[in-house]
């Protein structure tokens, strides 16, 4: 996993945890349910995705930027399948609360962006790769009363 992935996930499942505490008690089982499963889905759909772009990363960094835009479509799609899945099963939708569902999905999503976004301005991640046979420029000291 990225250096990133681990702090997501698990402010993810944080957040999760929180919305499906408050979904069983103001909702009862339906919204805990509900809720439970909004954050499964979203959180091993981002966690996948993200494990799939840095091993990618790693191994062949030169197609990591194509690998990401497809995985972030896949993403989407597989969450819509889902989604639409569960929308249409009349069991599911006995079971389930559709609101919490969704409160969890964009609870966890949100919450995964700002921890990538926290996450990833504080790493270092130099832009560009110096040649091996590059001197590194020396500091020099100004000679006295020189301007």
């Amino acid at each position: 996993m990225t250096t990133a992935t681990t702090p997501s996930t698990a402010a993810t499942v944080l957040a999760g945890l929180v919305v499906v505490g408050v979904g069983f008690a103001v909702a009862g089982s339906t919204g805990g349910l509900g809720a439970g499963v909004g954050t499964v889905l979203v959180t091993t759909v981002l966690a996948s995705g993200a494990a799939v772009v840095g091993l990618t990363a790693r191994v062949l960094p030169a197609a990591s930027l194509l690998v990401a835009l497809l995985t972030y479509t896949l993403q989407l799609v597989l969450v819509v399948v889902v989604m639409v899945a569960l929308a249409d099963s009349p069991a599911v939708a006995e079971r389930l609360s559709a609101s919490w569902f969704a409160g969890a999905v964009i609870a966890c999503a949100l919450t995964w962006t700002v921890a990538q976004v926290v996450v990833s301005t504080r790493v270092r991640i130099p832009a560009y790769d110096l040649p091996r046979d590059a001197s590194l420029p020396t500091a020099t000291t100004p000679e006295r009363g020189a301007r």
